[in-house]
């Protein structure tokens, strides 16, 4: 009886489904194909992590040239076992061919974009114009880089919002990178005070004021520039150096500001406003009646 069944069975599985070219497909050459496939991508996707981590034991390879070798690995093992799997199962490969060179011209004209973004990350993973954790700024978007996928990059706003952006984008635009070496920048703040303050001591007020904020550095040291006389004041621009407030310009600003702010008015240093200069001119005013 159990004989009987089995038999049975493989009549059910063998029944003809559909053809294809000079290809027959049953119920079982269809399970056939799809646990291959499941076990292929399986295999693979361990096979790339293999892969990453042997190229990230070498010193010499950078962390993306790692992730990307893995992934073409596992692209081009998908590729190969894909058509053996197909060839396994008696699958006419000529109609598959002409399948797939029909929907090739399909999908080349319908998803460019998708095409190349994939390519620009690619790209992105190789040349490493960005990375995981750097400050990036890209059409007017400023964040730190949390993900790097083949298709979107990720960014992470100051006001924690996740912003997805086409790797096509990093290619084909201007993108400021303010930790791409590392994350030590620059930043200048202005000032302005009377004509009536001695620039002296305005320029020992604002080292002062920079020395006592800690996300300051000391090396390199802050500096003072007289950068314009202006019509209504003399113009200071303090430059500081920072590694810690890469991500938080504005709050950096902000803090020395209330710090200079308040050297400034202990110190008698009069922060000017603009004024003008109103004349009235005497005249007759003719009305007729």
């Amino acid at each position: 009886m159990i004989k009987t069944f089995f038999s049975q069975l493989l009549d059910y599985l063998n029944i003809p489904l559909f053809v294809l070219g000079k290809s027959q497909f049953t119920l079982w050459s269809i399970v056939y194909i799809l646990i291959l496939l499941t076990l292929l991508f399986y295999l693979t996707a361990k096979m790339r992590v293999w892969v990453v981590r042997v190229l990230r034991s070498k010193k010499n390879i950078d962390v993306g040239v790692s992730e990307a070798t893995g992934s073409i690995v596992r692209y081009v093992l998908i590729s190969i076992g894909f058509l053996m799997i197909l060839q396994s199962a008696g699958v006419d490969l000529s109609a598959i061919t002409v399948l797939a060179g029909a929907l090739g011209i399909g999908v080349g004209f319908g998803l460019q974009n998708i095409t190349s973004n994939f390519v620009s990350g690619i790209i992105i993973l190789f040349e490493r114009p960005i990375k995981v954790g750097d400050r990036i700024e890209v059409n007017n978007i400023l964040g730190d880089v949390v993900n790097i996928s083949p298709r979107a990059t990720t960014i992470v706003s100051n006001d924690n919002i996740s912003i997805i952006v086409p790797n096509s984008e990093f290619i084909s635009s201007t993108v400021i990178n303010w930790s791409h070496t590392d994350r030590l920048v620059r930043y200048r703040i202005p000032v302005g005070v009377s004509y009536d303050s001695d620039p002296e001591a305005v320029r020992d007020i604002l080292l002062e004021a920079a020395a006592e904020h800690p996300g300051v550095l000391k090396n390199p040291e802050a500096q003072v520039l007289l950068d314009e006389f202006a019509d209504s004041a003399l113009i200071f621009i303090l430059s500081v150096w920072t590694n810690t407030f890469t991500e938080r310009p504005l709050i950096l600003r902000s803090e020395l500001n209330y710090i200079i702010f308040k050297k400034l008015k202990a110190h008698g240093v009069e922060i000017p406003f603009p004024q003008r200069d109103l004349h009235i001119r005497s005249g007759e005013i003719k009305q007729d009646v």
